[in-house]
């Protein structure tokens, strides 16, 4: 089963950091909740996982705005992975989409039962993509992960045409993507925006006091952009890092990593001196 969610168009959104303090106005009095993805959002897109290393000054901003609002972490990686490269304790953090979430008196799985196809499926991409040079399949404890940057264009088809063929035989996993990659996941009505709201109501945070904000770069980030969308105008906002622009359900816009950073600055400054 293939998740499709054509989006709609951004185009010509404000940018979060450009017109700051017209974000500040929106967001008036209320206790911004922030969620950010890691990859392309907090470091740049790079060749192998291992490598996208957060800066430190990042981390420093994300310390500092811990200490001032709600701050989760909200990352395709294996959540030891992902709170390992962010590398902040105490952070709530919620790995493979949103499948495994801990944080201080938290931990919540979904999807456990599946695990076994997982395995399964594994071997056989493992096995289908062993000559296929660049491709990488990385095992997470929730989902498999293709990645196909390292891979030649003219075999780029093929390799999502393997994805494909693996999963048509699990009727418990779906195929989602993203830049650069596919991935396995168990077949539940569970990802990124479904995590998002679930950290709302079980951290005391759905009232109408806090502002949930989120950050995110990619396709999977726009399951967390249209749940918080659904919540009602004004109830949810969601930046889409990205340059140039393209379609998402977010409402602001910054360019890359950079910008991203540099927001979350001004905006522990902001919250710090009201």
């Amino acid at each position: 089963m293939t998740d499709q969610h054509p989006p709609a168009s951004t185009e010509g959104k404000p940018s979060a950091l450009v017109r700051f303090d017209a974000f500040a106005a929106m967001l008036g009095d209320r206790r911004p909740a922030v969620f950010l993805d890691y990859d392309g959002t907090l470091t740049p897109i790079v060749e192998r996982p291992e490598l996208a290393i957060l800066d430190e000054s990042v981390r420093a901003v994300i310390r500092r705005l811990a200490g001032l609002c709600p701050v989760a972490v909200v990352s395709g990686r294996d959540l030891e992975d992902v709170a390992r490269h962010v590398g902040i304790d105490d952070l709530i953090y919620a790995g493979s989409h949103g499948f495994d979430i801990r944080g201080p008196g938290l931990r919540t799985q979904i999807g456990e039962e599946y695990l076994g196809d997982l395995d399964v499926a594994e071997a056989d991409l493992l096995r289908r993509l062993h000559g296929v040079e660049g491709a990488l399949v990385e095992r997470k404890r929730f989902a498999i992960a293709i990645h196909t940057r390292r891979v030649v264009p003219d075999r780029k088809a093929s390799v999502g045409d393997a994805v494909r063929d693996v999963a048509a035989a699990f009727t418990d996993l779906r195929v989602t993507g993203g830049k650069e990659i596919h991935e396995l996941r168990p077949n539940v009505p569970w990802d990124k925006g479904k995590a998002v709201l679930s950290l709302l109501d079980t951290l005391g945070l759905a009232g109408p006091e806090t502002l949930p904000l989120y950050l995110g770069d990619d396709e999977t980030d726009e399951d967390a952009f249209r749940a918080l969308a659904a919540r009602g105008e004004g109830r949810g906002v969601g930046i889409r890092v990205m340059d140039p622009p393209a379609p998402s359900a977010a409402g602001w816009s910054l360019k890359d990593p950079a910008e991203a950073g540099a927001f979350l600055d001004r905006l522990a400054v902001w919250l710090a001196e009201g």
